[in-house]
């Protein structure tokens, strides 16, 4: 069965991007250091990515504007702009919980939350996501965009793996069955 995996960078504080919506602080404490490459495999297993508006616009004008990085995946963005698809590229304004229920019941590989936080939140509020994959970034960054808003409840965890390199934790949990509601 497919899984919904929650597959981010954020500070040790909370954030996944600066105020102004940047994400160049994503290293490691020693940049002579090379990081291991545990996004590679995680690739393999993905077929459809989600994200919204705010991270689509970052990847396509900021991080790569030159080529689209996740050709060969279905990639759906939320937002409200009325754009007509392109090629792989899904523009929705279908509420993400009733787009991955829909994708969860086909077949296929993984389904990658790439972001952002909006997105998060509301797969959250409805007890979507599988997994959460978390690259912890040796970086305090006191404020800007939180990864995990205040929220009612809580949703139980198990610690399935974790890695340390060059200063990054990557924490993989997955959602207990029986979750505090």
């Amino acid at each position: 069965m497919r899984q919904v995996v929650l597959y981010i960078a954020m500070s040790l504080d909370g954030y996944i991007a600066d105020g102004e919506g940047n994400v160049a602080w994503i290293s490691g404490q020693d940049d002579s250091v090379e990081n291991k490459d545990t996004y590679s495999d995680f690739f393999k297993n993905v077929d459809t990515i989600l994200m919204g508006w705010n991270t689509y616009h970052q990847v396509t004008a900021v991080l790569s504007p030159a080529e689209w990085v996740y050709a060969g995946h279905d990639t759906f963005v939320f937002t409200h702009r009325a754009l007509a698809d392109q090629g792989e590229i899904h523009f929705t304004a279908e509420p993400p919980e009733k787009l991955v229920e829909r994708l969860k019941s086909m077949e296929g590989r993984n389904i990658w939350v790439c972001g952002g936080a909006e997105i998060v939140r509301q797969l959250m509020e409805n007890h979507l996501i599988d997994r959460f994959h978390i690259a912890i970034i040796p970086m305090l960054l006191g404020s800007g965009i939180r990864l995990f808003p205040e929220q009612k409840g809580g949703i139980e965890l198990r610690l399935v793996e974790s890695t340390q390199y060059n200063g990054i934790c990557e924490l993989i949990y997955e959602r207990r069955e029986i979750g505090i509601q």
